[in-house]
This record gives C-alpha cells, sequence and structure tokens, in this order.
C-alpha cells in the first residue's frame, strides 16, 4: 500500500519520505502530529470566515467580494509557489484541479457569500456542514464504498436537522432563501472535496492549491468591474477583512487543507469540520452579537450528531 502518494509528484521535497512511508502501518504517519496541527488551524481559519464573511456585509456585493477574495488568495500562493518551485499539474490532474477549482474555489465562495446575506453565521455553518454527509452518500454512489446502515440512520438524523432550521430555525438575521443557499453551498463543498481527492493522488498540493484559486479567481472576473467600483467605496475594514479572507482562510487554509487530504482519508478529513459550527457560533456571538434560535442550534446540533452517526465504522465481532 502507498502511503504517500505526493512522493512522485514532488521528488524535491524531501529524499527521505518514500523511505519513511514502509514503516507506517497505521493509518497516521510518523508526523502525524503535524497533519492534527493543520487540521486544527484549518478548523480555526474557515470558522472565522463565515464571521469575516457577515462582518463586510452590504458594504461589499457576494460577487465583488468573491473574486477579491479569490483574487488576494492567489497572489499569496503564486508567491509561495515561486519560491518552492513545486511541479505544474498536466493532463487528466489539470483537469481535476481546474473542476475544483470552478466548484469550490469559485462555486462555494460566491454561494457563500449569497447565503449569508440571508442567514447568520452560525446558522450557515451548520447547513453547510451536511457536506461531510454528502461526501459519504457520493462515495458510496459512484465509488463503490456502499451504504452502511450507520450512513443511512445519520443521513436521517441530518436530515431532521436541516427541516428543523427551515421551519423554525430561522434567527433574526436569516431567512428561508439562506437555507436553500446553505445546502447549495455544501453540495458544492462535498464535490470539492471528491474531486480534489482525486487530483491530489498525482498533484503537489501546493500546485493543486494555487492552480484551484487561480481558476476560481478566474471564473470570478464577470464581477471585476463592479468589484472595481464597490472596493473604491467600500470602508476600510470591508476591504481589510476581503484581505484578510484572501489570505487565511483561502491561501493559507486552503494550502493546510490540501496537506491534510492528501495525507488522509476524504471522509475522515471532512467530518474534522465537524467542529467548524461551534467555533462559528461561538464567534459570531462574542464579535457579531448573532445567535440561531434555539430551534437552529437544535437542528444544527442535529445536522452535526447524524455527520457524526454517519462516519462511525461497523464494529467487527472479535475473533
Amino acid at each position: 500500500m502507498r502511503n504517500t502518494p505526493d512522493a512522485t509528484s514532488a521528488p524535491t521535497t524531501t529524499d527521505t519520505a518514500t523511505t519513511a512511508a514502509p514503516a507506517s502501518t497505521g493509518p497516521r504517519p510518523s508526523a502525524g502530529w503535524r497533519v492534527l496541527a493543520a487540521m486544527a488551524v484549518v478548523l480555526v481559519l474557515w470558522a472565522s470566515a463565515f464571521i469575516a464573511i457577515r462582518f463586510v456585509g452590504d458594504a461589499i456585493s457576494p460577487g465583488p467580494l468573491a473574486l477579491g477574495r479569490q483574487l488576494v488568495g492567489t497572489a499569496v500562493l503564486v508567491a509561495f509557489a515561486l519560491i518552492r518551485r513545486p511541479p505544474l499539474p498536466r493532463g487528466r490532474t489539470l483537469a481535476l484541479i481546474a473542476l475544483y477549482g470552478v466548484l469550490w474555489f469559485a462555486g462555494y465562495t460566491l454561494v457563500l457569500n449569497l447565503a449569508e446575506r440571508h442567514l447568520d453565521a452560525g446558522t450557515a455553518a451548520m447547513l453547510v456542514n451536511i457536506a461531510p454527509l454528502l461526501v459519504a452518500l457520493a462515495a458510496g454512489a459512484f465509488l463503490k464504498e456502499g451504504f452502511p446502515r450507520s450512513l443511512m440512520i445519520g443521513m436521517l438524523v441530518a436530515f431532521v436537522g436541516v427541516v428543523i432550521i427551515a421551519t423554525g430555525g430561522i434567527g433574526a438575521h436569516s431567512d428561508p432563501l439562506g437555507i436553500a443557499l446553505g445546502i447549495l453551498a455544501a453540495v458544492l463543498y462535498a464535490l470539492g472535496v471528491l474531486v480534489q481527492k482525486v487530483a491530489l493522488r498525482t498533484a503537489d498540493a501546493l500546485s493543486a492549491t494555487w492552480v484551484g484559486c487561480a481558476i476560481g479567481a478566474a471564473v470570478l472576473l464577470p464581477f471585476l468591474p463592479q468589484a472595481v467600483g464597490e472596493f473604491a467605496s467600500a470602508p476600510a475594514p470591508a476591504v481589510w477583512a476581503t484581505v484578510y479572507l484572501g489570505v487565511f482562510p483561502s491561501a493559507v487554509a486552503f494550502l493546510l487543507w490540501a496537506y491534510v487530504l492528501q495525507r488522509s482519508p476524504a471522509g475522515l478529513t471532512a467530518s474534522a469540520t465537524l467542529a467548524v459550527p461551534a467555533i462559528v457560533v461561538l464567534l459570531s456571538w462574542l464579535l457579531l452579537g448573532e445567535l440561531p434560535t434555539l430551534l437552529g442550534m437544535v437542528g444544527g446540533a442535529l445536522c452535526l450528531i447524524g455527520v457524526a452517526i454517519s462516519r462511525r465504522s461497523p464494529r467487527h465481532p472479535k475473533a
């Protein structure tokens, strides 16, 4: 079994990676603490993105905000790539990276911005975090992983949670349109994870991230004329919030995410994002004074419980 699929795509990084791989017999390599630390940073940065988007508010429209975020992220990632000089993706790998660049960097970012015009940050995070369920469903249907009982039960629990949020969990800062947009964002997120996981089998993590981000920015270029006008008149805090979104939740977090995803199963990696809504709700309360309704929190908790149930591995009887 090959535990280091990136070793062939990035031979200049280290010569010891391929020799150390055979010694790893468990699901986590000897540098597992680095993977865990990287994932922890990703969770905090992605949680902060929900807050920053709400903070920008009406100062910058969803399209220009998405474009500005990805342009800043691309600039940071390209600068890093010029220093590291990773191999460029080609052929099928490049096509996969382009696809998840459109799905995740462009589509998800834009839809999330739209959703947070209609949802408080905490409710948006709860809805987006049904994505791990969708990853599991797609893996069962298209990657022939099957549909275990835990997945079916988890789906049902999470669906009940979404229904509760849609019918009674909408707070003062939310409206029903946001529910549909939040679910669409989750779908784009899940598709992005699945495509990215396949691409990272043969792509360097840095190359995959900067190329994907650049393609996402290119897709959003129709918003450029609007963005020029809005950023010129936007208050400085909103502009700096956009820069923050590009540097940290986009460039830094997505690069670390690729690093983790390249070394961990897609389902396990996606499941780690279950911690994001709790972080978002706390930050939203402290920084924005926003909280979902009681029913919203109950529905969100059911969504997370459903995802957790779905990710449980079946117990095999001892011999």
